[in-house]
Parts: C-alpha cells; sequence; structure tokens
C-alpha cells in the first residue's frame, strides 16, 4: 500500500515535469524542435509560416546567455508552452553576434549583429512577433506587433504568445497586453503573479 503510494507520487511529479531543456548547438545557442533552420530571408520564413497556418517569430539570443539559458531550461520546455509554440509559431532563431547573413522585410541584407544593431535589439532574449504580411518597405522592428524582450516566466509567455497569436493586438477595444496578462492571472487564480 505505501509502495503504491509512493509510485503514484512519484509517476504524478514525474507528469508535472517539463520536457527536457534544449541542447547548446556549435554556435553556443539553445536549439529545440520549434526552432526553424531557414535561409533567414524574412519574405520566405513569413511565407513559409503563412503556409503551415502560422505566426512568424523571430528570436535572438547570445551564447552564454543566463536568461536564455533560464526560458530554454523552464519556460520552454513546460508541455503546454511546448506545444503551443509548435502549433502556432514558426521561430526563426538569430544570433546577437552571428555572421549569418538575414534579409529584413525591406530587401537589406546584414549579417545577424549588424542587423540586431540596425532593429535596436539589446536584450536577450527577445522574441519579436510579426503580423501575417509585411507591408513593402517595411523593416521587422516596424512591422512587429509585439516584441518581449527578456526572460519571463511561464504565463506571462504563454499569455503573450495567446495575445498574439489570437491577433488581441488588432481587436477593436481590445485590452492591451498588460490588462489581458492581468486578466488571465486572475482568472488561473493560481496564487502566482506570473
Amino acid at each position: 500500500m505505501i509502495i503504491s503510494r509512493i509510485g503514484a507520487a512519484v509517476a504524478a511529479a514525474m507528469l508535472a515535469w517539463p520536457l527536457a531543456a534544449a541542447e547548446l548547438g556549435d554556435d553556443g545557442l539553445h536549439k529545440t524542435a520549434w526552432i526553424r533552420d531557414t535561409f533567414k530571408d524574412l519574405r520566405e520564413d513569413l511565407e513559409e509560416a503563412g503556409a503551415e497556418d502560422k505566426r512568424l517569430m523571430l528570436m535572438f539570443e547570445q551564447r552564454g546567455c543566463i536568461y536564455c539559458t533560464k526560458m530554454h531550461e523552464e519556460v520552454f520546455p513546460a508541455a503546454e508552452i511546448a506545444d503551443y509554440i509548435e502549433e502556432n509559431y514558426f521561430v526563426v532563431q538569430l544570433n546577437l553576434h552571428g555572421d549569418i547573413e538575414v534579409t529584413d522585410f525591406d530587401g537589406e541584407t546584414l549579417s545577424e549583429k549588424q542587423m540586431a544593431r540596425k532593429w535596436g535589439i539589446l536584450f536577450t532574449p527577445t522574441m519579436m512577433f510579426l503580423p501575417p504580411e509585411v507591408a513593402e518597405g517595411a523593416t521587422a522592428p516596424q512591422a512587429a506587433v509585439a516584441v518581449m524582450p527578456g526572460a519571463f516566466g511561464k504565463g506571462t509567455t504563454l499569455d503573450m504568445l495567446t495575445w498574439v497569436n489570437e491577433e488581441r493586438y488588432a481587436l477593436e477595444g481590445a485590452e492591451d497586453f498588460q490588462r489581458y496578462h492581468a486578466r488571465m492571472i486572475q482568472e488561473r487564480n493560481n496564487g502566482s503573479t506570473d
């Protein structure tokens, strides 16, 4: 009887554990199954995301970033977040100090580090969310519907992913993200402010 209770408790705890954290790639960045390996031509990436009925998310990270590690070890592996990203987002990872060429929506091609400077990316991780369509001549930050700089907890991250995916930013009389997030915290009513 005691063994079965212990076994049940261990099984329940194992189910609550997040999925495994992402491995580090040769560039020192975390790699997950939902990060896409593309040519980093943003118009092509947006088109491919649309063809899969997903939203394009650009994610800047850097080698040794403790906040990126926190996201990849504590937040992204949570089943509800990993599943939500996998089902709804086309994620392109960019290296804040990288040399791979990126072609912006306006047609300009720069290295990842030059593009980060052009776009004013200062923190890692930074997640930039793009709309389903981007006007000719616009840059990624000009077109972005939301930018999430820094590491956040599971609730905040899931709320941002949901708010963008449901296009709540475009609803008439829409609540901004902070009000939406505050409402979600109350609805979760789990004692956490995240």
